[in-house]
């Protein structure tokens, strides 16, 4: 038992994952002499809110665990009550049980399924949002897109759309890409594969793509290589042939005033759950993202795939060192091995570059409490909540798949979700602890908080408050439903805050891998 001079003031507050756990984490900040009842231990120094303490003697070199995992290796002594954080805990190299589908499981499915109020249309793919698009094939056409654009915003021009309250409005997807990279290699491939999947997407009534007209990434070839045609909803041109700016975007303009009055013969009905096509993202991660926030996202998937859906888990480098936790629920061997390629593509990628898989965490997610990957990565695939997984796709490739699927993205945020709807994900949920700002146009994004001090100071940019979860007065189940029934309301219409905030434009970011010369 402790003495009297180091009983606390009030009980400390500490979260254990699991019984095998070399480390709790603080729900308040805890300073030196508290002592901690649930672990008989007694804190031996600063220890911020969010962070590790350790709960038992570690040796230099030795394993430390969260979640029952490995995130590291004591990079020096560690006594029990010690802060763990960067400077005693480091990556290291250790061997992954991946045991390719051996807990893989079958998934209970709804016996009614849930609906949402979606938007049919003529091919029968469903939209959650109905857009008008101006996508461009190269940055130089980059300024007169959203000069276009700019003519129908409903906060300036509002006349514009005025006779159209079915558009959700008109949004321009510019990029810094398109020319002085290779014509045959697969940066451009994939810059063509992410415009393709723009062009097509279901929240997207009508498209334009403009060029300048010189450029490397040439539209016909676009169109030819991504299957697409001219038709009355996808119009192309370029500024070198429409006579220079002005007579560009007064074309551009009058197109999509021709676009209008057929995007807005459209009315929401109820349709199946197993049209939504959810794509998961983290960003602004912190101590509690794997406790809250992430479990309750995980939740919501779970109910999302037994009605049907599809959840599209992404940031290659944010599930490194859990990898093996997918493949052990893989639905088959192969798909286990796809997602093990791709893992031994970015150790390559990085290695040729100079640089670390550890460079991520960011400064900010380990200011939060994360100090390597496998930790944030162990936190981050608790997003993909229990069923099997059953695809791997490559960046911005279509999602036919239906259930729990990954795609290979950079832990980017921006760069991560463009791929997600270019394969067709019509709704992004985003978890942050530290906060984030963040929309992804034409796809409404839903923003999840960890704790409940973000969700106070930062609540304009928030749509449900996961902090429940630690204050314990909610569980990870009851608001993983709650979620579930907020997401579909969601995809029915409900603005989201970034959507009330006009985000989703500038965070169009397509991944570039291509060297530029």
């Amino acid at each position: 038992m402790p003495s009297n001079d180091t009983a606390p003031l009030k009980p400390a507050r500490v979260i254990r994952l699991h019984p095998r756990d070399d480390v709790v984490v603080a729900l308040d900040q805890l300073i030196a002499g508290v002592y901690v009842a649930s672990e008989a231990v007694t804190v031996s120094g600063l220890v911020p809110p969010g962070h590790k303490m350790a709960t038992r003697t570690l040796a230099a070199g030795e394993p430390v665990r969260r979640y029952g995992q490995i995130i590291g290796f004591a990079s020096q002594p560690i006594s029990p009550g010690q802060h763990v954080h960067s400077h005693n805990l480091s990556i290291g190299d250790f061997v992954r049980d991946y045991a390719h589908s051996a807990e893989a499981r079958a998934t209970t499915m709804a016996a009614e399924p849930a609906t949402f109020l979606g938007i049919p249309r003529a091919d029968g793919r469903i939209a959650t949002r109905n857009y008008i698009g101006i996508l461009t094939s190269v940055n130089c056409s980059a300024t007169v897109a959203r000069a276009i654009a700019d003519h129908f915003r409903r906060d300036i021009h509002p006349e514009a759309l005025a006779d159209y309250p079915h558009v959700d409005g008109v949004v321009a997807l510019t990029h810094h890409s398109g020319c002085a990279m290779d014509a045959e290699g697969d940066g451009l491939k994939m810059l063509q594969r992410t415009l393709g999947g723009y062009a097509c997407h279901p929240n997207f009534a009508g498209v334009l793509i403009i060029g300048l007209g010189c450029e490397t990434n040439q539209i016909p070839r676009l169109l030819a290589t991504q299957g697409l045609a001219e038709s009355p909803g996808l119009r192309t041109f370029t500024i070198q042939d429409s006579g220079g700016t002005v007579h560009t975007i007064r074309k551009g303009i009058e197109l999509i005033r021709d676009m209008l009055p057929q995007a807005n013969a459209v009315r929401r009905q109820a349709v199946p759950a197993s049209h939504l096509r959810l794509g998961l993202q983290c960003g602004g991660s912190d101590g509690y993202s794997g406790i809250s926030a992430n479990p309750v996202l995980g939740a919501a998937v779970d109910l999302l795939v037994q009605h049907g859906g599809t959840a599209i888990l992404s940031e290659t480098p944010e599930i490194y060192g859990a990898e093996h936790l997918l493949t052990r629920r893989a639905q088959t061997p192969d798909v286990g091995r796809k997602l093990l390629e791709r893992i031994r593509w970015w150790e390559e990628y990085c290695a040729r570059n100079g640089a670390s898989m550890d460079n991520n965490p960011s400064s900010g997610n380990k200011a939060g409490g994360l100090t390597t990957v496998l930790e944030k990565s162990l936190g981050g695939i608790a997003k993909a909540g229990s069923t099997n997984l059953v695809e791997v796709y490559q960046y911005a490739e279509p999602v036919r798949a239906q259930g729990l699927v990954f795609m290979d993205t950079p832990g980017y945020d921006p760069v991560s979700a463009t791929g997600q709807v270019a394969g067709g994900a019509n709704l992004i949920c985003f978890t942050t602890g530290r906060g984030s700002a963040y929309g992804c146009a034409p796809a409404p994004s839903f923003k999840l908080a960890t704790n409940t001090a973000l969700w106070r100071r930062q609540a304009d940019d928030m749509d449900l408050n996961c902090g429940d979860v630690l204050d314990g007065t909610r569980g990870i189940a009851e608001l993983g439903a709650i979620l579930f029934e907020q997401l579909l309301a969601t995809a029915s219409g409900a603005p989201s805050r970034s959507e009330r905030h006009g985000y989703g434009q500038q965070e169009f970011v397509p991944w570039q891998t291509s060297v530029i010369t």
